[in-house]
């Protein structure tokens, strides 16, 4: 991968920078996929993959999780499909096992004598039998429903999927998705972009982690940045979220090829993280450090929950947001 390009001045002129990465459908044969040493052993022979051997090599060489990323692109279907499900698996364990705190989750909560929620049977069984035995009708104060407790936080996750995106990233994107799931299981939303905006888990669906994680896992990086459009569309999924904080976890490059109004949407957000490829961060931080947003490089996928955690407890509005300065993209 050719290196970023330096970023502009602020106030200069704006151009649209190249997008590096792998053009739309074109996938990854065997003989690239077998420059990495243990491709031989992880796959055998075509349309397998051996998930012991590539367990042996995750607790050798935690990198050859790269391979596994790069597998979700291979030429070969089986081969393809079979990466997909098995780093679906490994990014959901990851974010499992990340911190205990699981801030914004929405819980059941007990409540006796509401008029909402769902009958709790076991929980009513006492109250309904005192009714009984008083001889009275059975009110409300004698039954126990349960119902949702507002969630504290509310995330719509935003996956660039431009000619930048790679399978290293795109398992990123699918660890943070995970994370969140676990975090706010009710109040989340998955989006995917580039010339279009893609909406992989609406606010509030019923889809499962694994599921989306699947879904991020086969993209294929092509196309323009339009960078704007995927920040509105995540600022309309969570206007109707219950919870009081609402956060955009944008995974991006954050190189945009158009004329847009990036900055202006990204300091309309309730609150913005950035997380950006490492070894590709230049207009990350640029627009971080304009708009107020929080950022991190990540430097490896199964990193990024982890750096997502760290930003998440920082204080919500720890940079200033400069007036009338424009990026230059």
């Amino acid at each position: 991968m050719t290196g970023p390009p330096t970023a502009p001045a602020v106030g200069g002129p704006r151009r649209p920078s190249p997008k590096s990465g792998r053009p739309e459908g074109r996938t990854v044969g065997r003989h690239e996929l077998a420059r990495h040493p243990r491709f031989a052993e992880i796959s055998p022979e075509a349309g397998t993959l051996d998930e012991d051997a590539m367990s042996r090599a995750l607790a050798d060489d935690p990198t050859a999780f790269e391979l596994l990323a790069l597998m979700t692109t291979a030429t070969d279907e089986r081969l393809r499909a079979a990466a997909i499900r098995l780093s679906a698996q490994i990014v959901l364990d990851r974010a499992r096992a990340g911190r205990p705190a699981m801030h914004g989750t929405s819980r059941l909560r007990p409540a006796r004598g509401a008029t909402d929620g769902d009958l709790d049977i076991d929980a009513s069984i006492d109250g309904v039998s005192t009714a009984r035995t008083e001889a009275r009708p059975v009110g409300h104060d004698d039954l126990t429903t349960v119902h949702w407790a507002r969630p504290r936080t509310a995330f719509a996750v935003v996956v660039d999927r431009s000619g930048s995106m790679s399978g290293a990233r795109l398992a990123a994107a699918a660890t943070v998705a995970a994370a969140c799931a676990l975090r706010a299981p009710q109040e989340h939303a998955v989006l995917s972009f580039a010339a279009t905006v893609e909406v992989i888990r609406p606010l509030g669906s019923d889809i499962a982690p694994a599921v989306v994680a699947e879904r991020l896992l086969g993209l294929r990086g092509h196309g323009v940045t339009r960078l704007a459009d995927a920040l509105k569309a995540a600022r309309e999924q969570l206007a109707p979220a219950r919870a009081r904080r609402r956060v955009v976890i944008l995974l991006s490059d954050c190189r945009s090829t158009d004329e847009d109004d990036t900055l202006e949407t990204a300091c309309g957000l309730p609150e913005l993280i950035i997380l950006a490829p490492a070894d590709d961060h230049d207009q990350a931080a640029q627009l971080a450090g304009l708009s107020g947003a929080r950022w991190a490089p990540v430097a490896h996928p199964l990193d990024a929950a982890a750096a997502l955690d760290q930003l998440l407890e920082a204080p919500a509005a720890e940079t200033g947001r400069p007036p009338d300065q424009r990026l230059g993209f």
